[in-house]
């Protein structure tokens, strides 16, 4: 069962990747800091606040969108 959660993890974290290349990246120049939910099939909403852009986006696409803060990657660890 673990390999089957793992694989599936790693497939959602492909998926999240590919969605932002495809659609975020070419925001990057007029929307940095913006956020943006992408609908598995690829419709976007953009805006300033996440909740609002979160709460469109499930309105307008329904649940099971992916959501992005448009900009470089800020991924760290804190020890």
């Amino acid at each position: 069962m673990a390999g089957v959660s793992q694989q599936r993890q790693t497939d959602l974290e492909r998926r999240y990747d590919e969605l932002y290349e495809s659609y975020g990246k070419p925001l990057e120049a007029q929307h940095s800091g913006e956020f943006l939910a992408v609908s598995p099939d690829g419709k976007t909403v953009v805006g300033h606040n996440l909740r609002e852009v979160a709460d469109q986006a499930e309105a307008a696409f329904g649940p099971g969108n992916f959501l992005y803060k448009i900009g470089p990657k800020a991924i760290g660890r804190w020890r």
